[in-house]
């Protein structure tokens, strides 16, 4: 149980205290009148004595008493009706509320501020965390101190209502307090009647109400003298007389009112009567109704009839509840505050009328002593020697009836120590109840002996003849008689001082099961568990106590049992191991029973305690339900903001209510939600709970909208809120925009260089402010999710925002404007009209913003109207300004407008040490865009742009470029990781004219018509490098776009021409565009705008080409020159037929280099044309002889296999090739840089090294062009293309395109570290084979007649060819190598004759001759091709032997003749 303000001993002391009637003369009444009191009232606070009273018992011992307290009461002669005790009790209870303050702000969003009692015990701490933690708080906390006065106030006023019954006297009154004005004509006269009427309502029997104690009732008589009006002398005359008439003892005189009402109030008198009226005004609220009859007075109802006390009042009263109040699934319009109304309209008056109206106007300090002289003089003079009277009495003639031989007072003794007789379980005696003693049975006398020693608190001596009367009544099975002796008995055994007895429990539990189950009297029964639990509380035996009050709880009266429910709520929290659970749970309980009983405030207080422990749980449903239960109490208490904050926390949570369930707490949030709005219509829009925004994943979109592609016409894909995100390709993207920043600022990005971002999510970096531009709509893509299984409809949503317009060139501000301004003169608005999101579905809705001015924009959150889905209700009370069409049907008929916050927290940061030992985040400012001046926009648009080519297949489309602002562009550039893959021509495309065949073929070559001569002969052109982008320094993958005039105008469009290339690769490509373009007018916070374009490629085979240079073995050509070499091509037709194509063509072969050129076609066939089927192959050699001319340029060599020669040096196959060249150094490079790597330990060659590699190098690159035919949909069409092959070393064999490397194979782990050996320096074989270049010169046959000379001399010249640039040491080996059998055969027959070794030395580019002879013995075919050479640069000691001569055989016949 809850702490009292009382001890339990004060406690019963008070419950149980002589009664005193009260019965005054109309004008006595009149006098007290003066001070707004009935004269009860007006003694009522001095009713306790200050001091102690001493009375003998029985046997002459003097008795102390201590604390007494009298209770003097006007008569009244008919019991109350029962309504009128149902509704005393009730507004008792109703009217006494926790402190003010805590009731109304008890619900907190998140959080439960919950008073267990008086004090405010913070809920978030101790509840919310583990149960040792919790246990732990409550052993310490100040539990142990709360209070209900509630509670209290209720015991009190039901103690006091109690009936005066036969079968005990606690109630019946003592004595009678005559009470007559001094003001009247003749006073003793009037004692005379108030005497008589005493008489006549004690001894009549047309009066059964009250109950007198004894027959011979003391009648004590006051004189009431009002000093401001009435004669002193005359009321002490008076008094004399009576004095005279009544003895000394038996009357007073009372002097009252020495105060005039109508003085000034500038004296404050203490009130001491406040705290007893305000329950006496509940008690007359209703008196005319309930309370029409009075004897003499009608303003007082001390006695009434409480719960339970006959069977009619269950019958009688009907319960206010039609359904269960725990019934969730009202419809909304159920709620309603008629209860709370009724319940308080009564209460406030009441406290009006209290406030208004001062008590004890007309009395003075001195009066105040006067009339507590007055008390303690009727107790000392009159009360206690009638009581002490008449116990003796009552001994006496119990002594003379029973024939005992001494007093009862000396008799317990052997009473309790002697043998006990057994007594009769209950379950054992007959129902007797109805059995009744006459007044003057002994029994009875008994009883009223110990009534009146328990009165004038003598407990040893009542428990003894409580203990005699509780024998003799069992024994005459009077149960009810024997019930109220136990319940007395037990609580004397407990009061008696030193305790020298335990208090017998069983008692009061036998007593509570009588009165209930026998007696069939729930009020006796109730008093019985109201004194004991407080007994056993005081002995900190909580369970029993809780057991106890948790019995007696019934379906008769709701108010007791969510009384006594609630006690024993606090008696398992006050435990030594407090059990909060079940405190809890019977919190809920009591809730439940005080919702029934109609006390609304005192349900909610029991939820919201109940709360804290069932919170945070997982305990989903328990919260649903008293969440609900919360709200709805909340609503119908007017407390609406408590209401919405209850059933947000229902909506909020993950529900694992059913969809029917969820939809009807929706429905109720909703209508408690509008009922909030409409009290304060035009207050700050409120948060709403639904739906669940994940703010982390909104998105802002810079820019309009992409264009859908029309016909032939493909807008640019550029970046769009639905695409994913990639962290790749954003990286692309952002080098990509990094390597125009750096061409355009001579190789350096500035230090203030932003990324463009057109999209910001939640991986992008939001460090920095956004820019957006005027003019152009700013889209936010914000992430819905409906936590419920029921849909949501959203209506009018649109963004909330707050605008400061700022000048970015001028100095001053403007104002700022703040949220909810829909000033679309500054930023327009979208608004969505209808958002639906289905039951457990995530959406995402977007929404617009168009700024009109430059400034700082902030995107606070969103506002919409929130509802559900049921029959379509057309939607009144919304502005249509905000977006709502006319007309527009909505299909709900509930929804409130509010909002949401978008709040996004940052990256969490984790760079210093700081930052990494604590919990940072960064900003994130995607929210929070800077709106810029105005600045161009360009559109892209590809026209006839495929989808799927041929690898290295050539393809003309057009671009246009469109400026769709206000604003001319200029500086526009492209640049693509892919340069190869387009061009837009050189400066050299305008002057090349079309020849008639190619511009009916739509080729995309130049071509001029050949004449037959010069077919299989090179055509000599040339071009230089800067033409073509390559070699200017600059990055080749920034391309300059040629706009007429370098500017673009607003609105103005150009198509430029661009030819496209096929990737040599097959398969699926995406290559990126990035279109740079700047503003005329240069601006501060933008310098730039890109485009972006991704193409999606789809490239098939076509030819595979491999091409090899090896040195001619002609030293010298026609012209006399020994620098000449032979290419050879492989071109092999790769492609499936599956592609439709049908054959390829080669149309020609060029070459273009610095220093060679093709010279002419090497080829058996005579055929023009060269064809290739599907999987053929075709073989083409070339002489390739060195240029004459400058190495500024490229020399360009076309050998035409067709009527029509493609001028190679001109657009667009010159700039695929430079293209291609430079992507190969690209690529070369970063290969020499792989290898850099691995020559951590040396990192050049020598220069000796050097020379000798330079011997092998060449610089050749073949182009060859050719044609396709391909059938489609039965029309024949001709594609174009041209493959590339660099080569770069004699005898290495190169490819059209890089061929795929195969990864070496698995090796097994080492787990040591190698040497760093130095790499060395010597060259490869295949370098030192071209150092020196051998020949020999000899005739095919040689005829000699063997007959005539048997040997036979042959001349033979040997050529020695210096390759390098160096001097060179030969030295030449003729003595045959013999290496294997098979050599043998073949030079075992012949020998060279005169010097066999030579030392030669060559200088740089020098050919020498030198003469050999061999020698032959016979006829045969002899390979002359052993000499073997060895060669070193002049400064060099180590011998490197050249192989190049034994690469091919030098046959030679020698025949007879």
């Amino acid at each position: 149980m809850a702490q009292c303000v009382q001890s339990v001993q004060e406690f019963i002391q008070d419950s149980f205290v002589p009664l005193v009637a009260a019965l005054c003369s109309e004008e006595a009444e009149r006098l007290t009148r003066k001070n707004s009191l009935s004269f009860a009232e007006l003694v009522k606070p001095f009713c306790r004595l200050t001091s102690e009273v001493h009375m003998r018992d029985p046997n002459n011992q003097l008795h102390i008493i201590k604390n007494l307290k009298i209770a003097v009461n006007n008569i009244i002669t008919h019991p109350p009706q029962s309504g009128a005790i149902r509704k005393l009790l009730n507004d008792v209870v109703s009217v006494s509320q926790p402190a003010e303050g805590l009731v109304a702000n008890v619900i907190t969003a998140g959080d439960y501020d919950l008073n267990i009692s008086d004090r405010s015990v913070k809920a978030s701490v101790p509840w919310y965390s583990n149960w040792k933690e919790t246990l732990m708080e409550l052993n310490t906390s100040t539990f142990y101190s709360a209070t209900t006065p509630w509670f209290e106030s209720y015991r009190e006023c039901f103690l006091q209502s109690m009936p005066a019954s036969d079968h005990e006297f606690l109630n019946h009154y003592v004595a009678c307090m005559l009470v007559v004005s001094s003001s009247e004509t003749e006073p003793v006269e009037q004692f005379l009647k108030l005497s008589q009427e005493q008489h006549r309502i004690q001894h009549s029997s047309e009066y059964l109400y009250p109950k007198w104690f004894i027959p011979n009732t003391l009648k004590y008589y006051v004189l009431l003298h009002d000093v401001s009006t009435g004669e002193e002398q005359r009321a002490d005359s008076i008094y004399e007389e009576m004095k005279q008439r009544y003895g000394t003892q038996g009357c007073y005189l009372l002097k009252i009112n020495s105060r005039v009402s109508n003085r000034g109030t500038d004296e404050q008198i203490p009130d001491p009567w406040s705290q007893y009226l305000q329950k006496n005004t509940i008690q007359n609220q209703d008196c005319s109704e309930d309370c029409p009859y009075t004897a003499v007075s009608n303003k007082n109802t001390d006695h009434l009839i409480s719960d339970g006390l006959d069977s009619e009042i269950k019958d009688g009263l009907s319960n206010n509840f039609k359904t269960h109040p725990l019934q969730l699934d009202h419809p909304s319009g159920s709620l309603d505050s008629t209860d709370y109304m009724k319940a308080t309209a009564s209460l406030q008056d009441s406290k009006k009328s209290n406030s208004g109206t001062p008590h004890g106007a007309c009395l003075t300090l001195t009066d105040h002593d006067r009339i507590r002289q007055f008390i303690q003089e009727f107790t000392f003079r009159g009360l206690l020697p009638h009581i002490e009277k008449t116990i003796r009495q009552l001994n006496d003639q119990l002594i003379s009836r029973k024939g005992l031989s001494r007093s009862l007072f000396s008799a317990t003794k052997k009473w309790f120590s002697g043998s006990k007789v057994p007594e009769k379980s209950i379950n054992e005696l007959k129902n007797t109840s109805g059995l009744l003693y006459p007044p003057e049975a002994p029994e009875l006398q008994i009883r009223k002996m110990a009534d009146l020693c328990f009165l004038v608190q003598h407990y040893e001596l009542a428990y003894s003849c409580y203990h005699t009367a509780k024998k003799d009544f069992l024994n005459d099975q009077a149960m009810l008689y024997a019930a109220g002796a136990l319940e007395m008995a037990a609580v004397s055994a407990f009061l008696q001082p030193g305790a020298p007895r335990p208090y017998p429990a069983h008692y009061m539990e036998t007593a509570i099961q009588t009165y209930r189950d026998i007696c069939k009297n729930m009020v006796l029964a109730e008093r019985c568990v109201l004194l004991s639990a407080e007994i056993l509380k005081s002995q900190s035996k909580y369970s029993e106590a809780a057991a106890l009050l948790i019995r007696l709880t019934s379906e008769d009266s709701d108010l007791r049992s969510a009384l006594l429910l609630e006690q024993a709520a606090h008696c398992f929290i006050n435990m030594k191991s407090p059990m909060v659970r079940k405190f809890a749970f019977h919190m809920i309980l009591a809730g439940h029973r005080f919702s029934k009983a109609g006390q609304k405030k005192h349900a909610l207080r029991c939820y919201c305690q109940a709360m804290q422990v069932y919170k945070g749980k997982g305990w989903s449903l328990a919260e649903d339900h008293i969440n609900f239960t919360i709200g709805r109490q909340s609503f119908t208490l007017h407390q609406l903001d408590n209401a919405v904050s209850a059933f947000r926390h229902i909506l909020i949570n993950d529900s694992k209510q059913p969809p029917a369930q969820q939809g009807a707490f929706l429905r109720e949030y909703l209508y408690v939600y509008k009922n909030v709005t409409q009290l304060s219509p035009d207050g700050p829009l409120p948060q709403l709970p639904l739906p669940y925004i994940n703010s982390s994943a909104t998105r802002v979109f810079f820019g309009h909208d992409r264009r859908p592609a029309e016909g032939e016409k493909q807008a640019a894909t550029h970046v769009s809120l639905d695409q994913e995100y990639d962290l790749e390709s954003s990286q692309q993207w952002k080098e990509l925009e990094e390597q125009v920043i750096s061409v355009i600022n001579k190789g350096i990005i500035p230090s203030n260089f932003q990324p463009t971002l057109f999209c910001l999510n939640r991986y992008s970096d939001n460090s920095k402010f956004p820019l957006a531009v005027v003019e152009e709509p700013i889209t936010v893509e914000v992430s819905f999710r409906n936590p419920l299984k029921v849909p949501l409809l959203l209506t009018d949503l649109c963004l909330l925002w707050k605008f400061q317009p700022k000048d970015f060139n001028a100095k001053h501000d403007g104002e700022t404007k703040e949220p909810g301004t829909c000033d679309d003169d500054m930023i327009g608005t979208e608004a969505i009209a209808e958002f639906l999101i289905n039951s457990e579905e995530t959406k995402v809705a977007r929404l617009k913003l168009f700024p009109h001015q430059t400034g700082e924009l902030h995107i606070l959150g969103v506002v919409y109207n929130l509802g559900t889905v049921q029959g379509p209700v057309t939607l009144d009370g919304i502005d249509p300004s905000i977006g709502l069409q006319t007309g527009k049907f909505v299909s709900n008929g509930l929804s409130v407008r509010g909002r949401q916050d978008l709040e996004i927290q940052g990256p969490r940061l984790n760079n210093t040490k700081e930052e990494k030992t604590s919990i940072k985040y960064g900003p994130d400012r995607r929210l929070d865009p800077i709106i810029t001046e105005e600045m161009p926009l360009l559109e892209v648009f590809f026209i006839n742009f495929p989808t799927g080519l041929l690898c290295g297949e050539i393809r003309k489309a057009y671009v246009e470029f469109v400026n769709v602002s206000k604003c001319p562009l200029t500086a526009l550039k492209v640049v693509s990781k892919h340069p190869e893959f387009f061009t837009f021509g050189g400066n050299t495309a305008v002057l090349t004219p079309l020849s008639p065949s190619a511009s009916e073929n739509c080729s995309a070559y130049k071509t001029v018509v050949t004449d037959s001569t010069s077919v299989r002969t090179a055509l000599l052109s040339s071009a230089s490098s800067v033409d073509f982008g390559v070699g200017t320094g600059g990055q080749p993958e920034v391309i300059h776009v040629p706009l007429p005039d370098a500017v673009l105008l607003p609105g103005a469009s150009v198509q430029l021409p661009m030819w496209l290339r096929g990737p040599d690769e097959e398969g699926v490509h995406e290559i990126n565009f990035l279109f740079y373009y700047e503003s005329v007018k240069r601006h501060s916070k933008m310098c730039h705008r890109v485009l972006r374009h991704t193409a999606v490629i789809c490239t098939s085979r076509s030819l595979h080409i491999r091409a090899t240079v090896c040195r001619s073995n002609a030293l010298e050509d026609g012209e006399g020159r020994g620098d000449n070499m032979l290419v050879f091509v492989d071109v092999e037709n790769i492609n499936t037929s599956e592609t439709g194509v049908k054959e390829f063509h080669i149309v020609q072969v060029s070459s273009n280099s610095k220093h060679w050129k093709l010279q002419k076609s090497v080829s058996i066939s005579e055929d023009k044309d060269t064809k290739l089927a599907s999987r053929e192959r075709a073989k083409l050699c070339f002489k390739a002889v060195r240029c004459k001319n400058s190495e500024e340029n490229y020399t360009f060599a076309d050998i035409v296999f067709g009527n029509e020669q493609i001028i190679s040096s001109a657009s667009p196959c010159a700039d695929f090739f430079f293209q291609s060249l430079s992507s190969e150094f690209k690529r070369m490079h970063v290969q020499s840089h792989t290898h850099a790597s691995q020559r951590a330990v040396k990192q050049s060659f020598d220069e000796t090294v050097r020379l000798i590699q330079r011997c092998s190098e060449v610089d050749l690159n073949i182009v060859v062009l050719w044609k396709a035919y391909v059938v489609e949909d039965n029309k024949q069409l001709i594609l174009e293309g041209q493959h590339h092959v660099a080569l770069n070393t004699v005898g290495k064999e190169a490819f059209s395109f890089p061929q795929k490397q195969e990864l070496p194979e698995m090796i097994l782990l080492k787990f040591f570290r190698p040497e760093n050996t130095p790499v060395p320096t010597r060259p490869t074989p295949e370098q030192l084979s071209n150092l020196i270049k051998t020949s020999l010169h000899y005739p095919e046959s040689f005829n000699h007649s063997f007959h005539q000379k048997s040997l036979c001399l042959v001349p033979v010249t040997l050529l020695l060819s210096n390759c390098s640039q160096a001097v060179v040491d030969v030295m030449i080996d003729l003595r045959h190598k013999t290496t294997s059998p098979e050599a043998l055969e073949v030079h075992g027959s012949f020998t060279w004759l005169g010097q066999t070794q030579y030392k030669l030395q060559l200088k740089s580019q020098e050919v020498y001759s030198l003469q050999l002879k061999a020698c032959f013995v016979h006829t045969g075919v002899y390979n002359l091709g052993t000499p073997r050479v060895f060669a070193k640069l002049a400064d060099q000691v180590t011998l490197f032997e050249t192989s190049q001569q034994n690469s091919m055989p030098a046959l030679i016949i020698i025949n007879n003749i």
